[in-house]
């Protein structure tokens, strides 16, 4: 028989294992959404393979809208002011999307480097940067 303080101590090791081991599940489940989005930069330097869920953020590029006959798919180019990655989304567009504005873009990096957007989301104001791009811009 265990005396009270042996119980004790082996009740608070067993809560701290608990403990740990669920942060560990937490951080194991987490790692591939750590960062919350990827440059232009990133893809050129290839830190992502293709087919993996991600998200890609920058500026859409001036004059690079297009919008195919179809109606619903639009093509541009996201930049961070070194490097660009062509976008293909099929969908609607928020009312906020458009050249020379802030973007995250959702999806996957196809085999041929054209980023596949499920999933489109635009600025909220006019002062809104993305902090990597912001960061590339002002040199901080």
């Amino acid at each position: 028989m265990l005396r009270p303080k042996h119980q004790r101590l082996i009740l608070i090791s067993l809560a701290l294992a608990a403990l740990i081991g669920a942060v560990l599940l937490a951080m194991w489940g987490l790692k591939d959404r750590a960062a919350y989005f990827a440059t232009p930069s990133d893809i050129a330097a290839g830190r992502f393979a293709p087919g993996k869920a991600m998200r890609l953020g920058g500026m859409v590029e001036k004059g690079s809208l297009q919008r195919l006959p179809d109606g619903v798919t639009i093509r541009f180019l996201v930049s961070d002011m070194k490097q660009q990655t062509p976008v293909e989304f099929r969908g609607i567009a928020p009312s906020l999307f458009r050249e020379g504005s802030g973007v995250v873009a959702e999806g996957q990096l196809a085999d041929n480097g054209t980023f596949v957007a499920d999933n489109i989301l635009a600025k909220h104001d006019e002062r809104y940067m993305p902090p990597q791009i912001d960061n590339g811009m002002t040199g901080r």
